[in-house]
This record gives C-alpha cells, sequence and structure tokens, in this order.
C-alpha cells in the first residue's frame, strides 16, 4: 500500500465482501484494529503530511512500546 488511509480502505472493503473465509476475516479484523490504533496514536504526524503505511514492526512497536525491539 501507499498509504495508511489507502490499507484502512483496502481492509475494510475485504471485511465488507460477504465471500471473505471466516480466517481471512479475522487477520483483517485484527490488522485493522492495529492500523486504527496507530493512526489514533501517530495523528499529528499524519496530519503533518506522513501518510506512509507501517510496516508490522512499526504495528508491533506501536502495540508494545515497552517492548526491546
Amino acid at each position: 500500500m501507499k498509504t495508511l488511509e489507502d490499507h484502512i480502505q483496502k481492509d475494510r472493503k475485504i471485511l465488507d465482501n460477504p465471500e471473505t473465509s471466516p480466517q481471512t476475516r479475522r487477520h483483517i479484523e485484527g490488522e485493522l484494529h492495529e492500523l486504527e490504533e496507530y493512526a489514533e496514536h501517530h495523528k499529528k504526524e499524519i496530519e503533518a503530511g506522513d501518510h506512509h503505511d507501517p510496516t508490522y514492526l512499526e504495528l508491533y512497536c506501536d502495540q508494545n512500546p515497552s517492548e526491546p525491539e
């Protein structure tokens, strides 16, 4: 994805599809939750123009700030 917003929109589209498998749905729901929390935690950076799609490591670090990674 090019931007965080694109990634969130893509995940919502997948979840809106009734043919999405239960396993995929669980994965996407978790990913979407992490992306939305990341967006909430980084509002100032996003408003300043940083719309990059975070990596899995960035999402992990955002969810687990006390971990050494």
